[in-house]
């Protein structure tokens, strides 16, 4: 059974820096393309970032320099670093994977999701 399982969200000043983690188990890891989206208050939910099973990043317009996501693949376990957070950064943030590569903008290329962690950017 895979399990994603998001961690790190909190309440952090406007300008600070969150690290969000996301634990996987049950796959194989190192062969699964990660994703984080999220999703503020009354909108849909949007693309954050990728990082493939080779390690290819790619990142929405609106974190790009901001935010940085990497991954360990000895601990199963995908990052997302945030800085300079602002208020539009609140949102619930969601892991997300798929074996292989594939369109990472597109919500349903990703098989399994995890729960979800609240970041709130106070001003």
């Amino acid at each position: 059974q895979v399990q994603l399982v998001e961690s790190g969200g909190g309440l952090v000043q406007a300008g600070g820096s969150l690290r969000l983690s996301c634990a996987a188990s049950g796959l194989t890891f190192s062969s699964y393309s990660m994703g984080w989206f999220r999703q503020a208050p009354g909108k849909e939910r949007k693309f954050v970032a990728y990082i493939s099973w080779s390690g290819s990043t790619y990142y929405a317009d609106s974190v790009k320099g901001r935010f940085t996501i990497s991954r360990d693949n000895a601990k199963n376990t995908v990052y997302l670093q945030m800085n300079s957070l602002n208020s539009e950064d609140t949102a619930v943030y969601y892991c997300a994977s798929s074996p292989g590569s594939f369109d990472y903008r597109l919500e349903y290329k990703y098989r399994y999701w995890g729960q979800g962690t609240q970041v709130t950017v106070s001003s």
